[in-house]
């Protein structure tokens, strides 16, 4: 059984437009720095990007082609369906997919693996770290299923918001799923290390740079990092944690 992580991608971001391709380290763009620390996963086989077929996504498309960076091409609003098409073009029957989001590019590849091992030891249908109420920083995001799984929510979700964002259809119905809950051994929720955001950008920049030339620093030596330069964690301090969900669930109520 093989284990692939499907990141998703897009050019287009109404609060930091191109923010994937921004240059992180000196060498190398926010998107290759997070591909290259999912690589250093223990328990990951594979690794693609699921990207939209606008035009806008067209130089990231190219991109990934000048890296080498296997990809698979999808709807730009139907995430889900996305999601779907790279399964069906990578996956194997009987894989489990680790979804994954390009903006966050210092996820630690030791958190990833051990969402996934609580997946396997569990025998969850799904498995969140970042379901409510949080406990990990905004940027570990980790959500593990079986691609069978996938298969049956690209069937059955209606809901636009179900559609946009991957798993909100398996953790919405959880009589119909076994859900497990991936939760940190202390609240560390209130740090922030996504990317939205030019604060966010600042931010990542700085660790980043505090770090090289490594590039396996783990989250709790960020966190250290953080509360040893207080100036630097304040620099995105005001940005809220999943922004986008509200417009979604808004757009459930319209559909009703």
């Amino acid at each position: 059984m093989s284990t692939m992580a499907i990141v998703q991608a897009r050019m287009q971001s109404s609060r930091l437009p191109g923010k994937i391709l921004l240059p992180l380290s000196e060498e190398k763009t926010t998107l290759e720095c997070m591909l290259d620390r999912v690589k250093q996963s223990e328990e990951i086989d594979q690794v693609v990007v699921a990207v939209s077929d606008t035009e806008a996504d067209a130089p990231l498309h190219r991109f990934l082609e000048r890296i080498g960076q296997p990809y698979a091409v999808g709807s730009e609003n139907d995430v889900l369906d996305r999601y779907w098409s790279a399964a069906k073009k990578f996956a194997h029957v009987g894989s489990t997919i680790v979804r994954l989001t390009s903006d966050c590019p210092v996820i630690d590849p030791k958190v990833i693996d051990r969402v996934i091992r609580f997946y396997q030891e569990g025998h969850y249908d799904f498995v969140s770290n970042s379901l409510e109420p949080y406990s990990w920083p905004d940027g570990m995001d980790t959500e593990v299923f079986s691609c069978e799984l996938l298969e049956r929510a690209a069937k059955e979700a209606t809901k636009p918001s179900h559609r946009e964002h991957v798993t909100f259809y398996f953790w919405q119905n959880p009589g119909l799923f076994k859900i497990g809950y991936f939760k940190n051994s202390s609240n560390q929720s209130s740090y922030r290390l996504t990317l939205d955001y030019p604060g966010d950008y600042e931010v990542l920049r700085r660790i980043h740079k505090h770090f090289a030339p490594r590039t396996d620093f783990t989250v709790a030596e960020i966190i250290s990092f953080l509360d040893a330069n207080p100036d630097v964690r304040e620099m995105n301090s005001e940005a809220v944690r999943n922004a986008g969900w509200q417009s979604a669930l808004k757009k459930d109520s319209i559909q009703k």
